[in-house]
Order: C-alpha cells, then structure tokens, then sequence
C-alpha cells in the first residue's frame, strides 16, 4: 500500500513563492476600499486613524508570536530584527486622536484579523512567516510612498507618521534586502513551506476584508425611513 505524502520541499525563494502566489490578491488589495483611497491621495485622517486602530492588534500578535519563537530555528533569525512597528504605530495613533483613542472603534475585521495572526503563531508558529512578509516587507516597500502621499493630504505631521520610520536602519534600501534574505533562510528551513505560502494568500484577504471594512465604517448612516 503506498502513502500520499504532501509536497513540502521548500521553495527556492519562499518571498519569490509568496509574490507570485497572492500576485492577484495583492492587486485586489490596492484597489479595495480605503487602502485604494490612501494610494490615490484622497483618504481622510478619520479614515486613517480608523485603518491604523484597527491594524494594531494585528502587528503586536506579529511581533509577541515572533517573540514567542525567538529560539526556534526556523524564525530566529526573523525573530532576532525586532522591528518592532507596533509601538510607533500606536504613538502614531495617539497623536493623531490627540492623546487618546480609546474612542476609535475596534472593528470585527481587524479583530479577525489579529486573531489569524495569533492562530499563526501557535505550534512551530512558521506560518507567522507569511505575515511578516505581509506587513514587514509592505512598510519597507509601499509603506513608505503612503508615508509621502499622507504627509501631502490630509497632510500629516512627523509624530503622526513615525510608524514608517525605521530607527537604526539609515538605509531603508539594504535593510529590505536583508529582511527579504532572511524571510528567504525561514523559508528554507521551514516544514512545510506550502503552509507558508497558502498563509499569505490568507493574511491579503483579511488586509482587504478590513479595508472595505473600514471603509464602510466611515459611510454616513442611512437616514431613517419617515
């Protein structure tokens, strides 16, 4: 009797795997709600601050499983950067709300959202390499044409923006190609790299689910029927 057994071998570039593997859902997502609003120049500080509240859970269970695996083959060296985009980002937000944003609602997308991450990061926790691909390499790449296009309209200030500054890393370029050589030696090391790439086509549906989610947030209640 002969056993199916899953095809595992790891990819040649597990970052080449996961761009041609969401290739449409990455274009998806530019083109979905207020993410596709932010591209074009024309979201509102509202809707940023509401993007922004609702994407902090997501990266603090990113960077507390990558915690968490510190000493795992797999993700230590990930691990070992310490990015750590979840404190500016929530300085950002305070700033931008005035100094409290107990008030910007957290919605059931960005909850959800979060809680795949955490979902991620249980056992050898190696799909959480799908979602520092996600975000991490997003920051260092189209995150920082946002950083310009906010900065023009709604016209934010430095301490609103800090989030897209990488503190220590004075070349943005080269420490890019150094996070996208070590996703690369995760990758290589992982399990199951099919569970890799099948997890960022998962982490970009939920960045689009909580895109139109937060748009959608921000349309004026339908007026009561007389």
């Amino acid at each position: 009797m002969t056993t199916a057994i899953a095809n595992t071998t790891a990819p040649t570039s597990v970052v080449s795997a996961l761009y041609l593997g969401t290739k449409t859902l990455h274009t998806e997502a530019e083109r979905s709600g207020i993410i596709r609003d932010l591209l074009r120049g024309e979201a509102s500080r509202d809707g940023y601050i509401l993007l922004q509240r609702n994407l902090l859970p997501a990266y603090r269970a990113l960077e507390l499983g990558l915690e968490r695996h510190r000493d795992t083959p797999a993700l230590a060296a990930l691990a070992a950067y310490r990015l750590d985009r979840a404190t500016p980002l929530q300085a950002d937000i305070t700033a931008l709300c005035g100094g409290d944003f107990a008030g910007i609602p957290l919605l059931p997308a960005g909850e959800a959202y979060a809680a795949r991450i955490a979902q991620a990061a249980e056992g050898d926790g190696e799909r959480l390499i799908a979602h520092a691909y996600t975000r991490y390499l997003g920051d260092l790449s189209g995150g920082q044409i946002l950083k310009r296009l906010l900065a023009e309209k709604p016209g934010l200030q430095p301490d609103e923006l800090s989030f897209y500054d990488f503190p220590g890393h004075a070349d943005l370029a080269a420490l890019k190609a150094d996070y996208r050589s070590a996703l690369d030696k995760a990758g290589a090391l992982a399990a199951n790299p099919q569970a890799i790439i099948e997890e960022g086509s998962t982490a970009f549906s939920l960045n689009i689910d909580l895109s139109w989610a937060v748009q959608n947030a921000l349309l004026p209640a339908p007026a009561a029927a007389e």
